[in-house]
């Protein structure tokens, strides 16, 4: 050991290591702690009967709607994915006929509101009074269009608007060395697309249309102006009856809540299986 190093190691040898003081985030967490506290407070101290919450809480109406919540959010996803893998394969096709057509879908239902769209679906029968083949069968539009399939359709559609951008940018997302080894083999451009392509591009597509499902949870609340049996109309018509509006609005979130959480840990799985194979390249990288 030098004298030079000898000196420095005397002279720091008195100094006491202190830790730093993160005095913002002290104040900042005591601060949100405060608000925190006072929304409780207001919520215990508020007029809200906290007993009919939980009588509520499981009533036969509220599960129905729960059931039904659920359902329209399977069926309206299922439209949507189909319909945004379709025409996102139509936006990258060289056909021009097909890639417009695409483009104005997108256009249109993406630039509609949702509920604009809902009620538009729900009175189809006053522009098309019946639906098929004159001569062959006809159905009167307002049998067929009932609040399930009015919202199915309208949210359906309107979520494939958004599906296709997604899935379009995940097909982008592979490198074209990929399409080519593909066309090289002698690959048709569906198989191509089914064992190659996609299988790729869900590393990019699952947590955005994972982020769609949650939405359109919520989005199905919309469905309460048309009549349709979800939550919030059943809450809705109870508290009609009982005026205890806030409670039954209370009872309508925590389902929400409930499976918006049960989904963001099922989309958290099912993004890590489709990452594997990204991580596995980062840890031998």
């Amino acid at each position: 050991m030098t004298l030079s190093a000898t000196t420095d190691q005397y002279q720091l040898s008195h100094l006491k290591l202190v830790p730093r003081r993160h005095y913002g985030r002290i104040g900042s967490a005591i601060l949100v702690c405060l608000l925190m506290a006072a929304l409780v407070r207001a919520f215990v101290n508020g007029a809200i009967e906290w007993d009919y919450v939980g009588t509520f809480l499981f009533a036969p109406a509220i599960m129905n709607g729960l059931v039904n919540t659920i359902l329209m959010t399977i069926a309206a996803m299922t439209l949507g994915i189909v319909l945004g893998v379709v025409f996102a394969i139509m936006r990258v096709s060289d056909n021009p006929v097909l890639s417009s057509i695409s483009i104005g879908y997108v256009w249109i239902f993406r630039g509609a509101p949702a509920l604009l769209q809902l009620l538009l679906w729900f009175n189809l029968a006053l522009i098309f009074p019946t639906l098929g083949i004159p001569g062959l069968f006809e159905y009167r539009t307002v049998d067929i269009m009932t609040p399930f399939v009015a919202t199915m359709l309208a949210l359906g559609i309107q979520q494939g608007a958004y599906t296709s951008e997604v899935v379009r940018s995940g097909l982008l997302s592979v490198d074209t060395g990929q399409y080519e080894a593909a066309r090289a083999i002698g690959m048709t451009q569906m198989k191509m697309l089914r064992r190659i392509v996609l299988p790729q591009a869900m590393r990019v597509m699952v947590p955005p249309i994972g982020n769609e499902v949650i939405g359109m949870v919520k989005l199905t609340s919309l469905a309460s102006v048309i009549q349709y049996s979800e939550i919030l109309h059943n809450a809705q018509i109870i508290y009609y009856a009982n005026t205890r509006v806030l409670e039954l609005l209370l009872v309508a979130s925590f389902w929400y809540l409930f499976v918006v959480s049960v989904l963001s840990v099922g989309q958290i799985y099912i993004e890590r299986y489709f990452g594997r194979g990204a991580k596995s390249i980062k840890s031998t990288a």
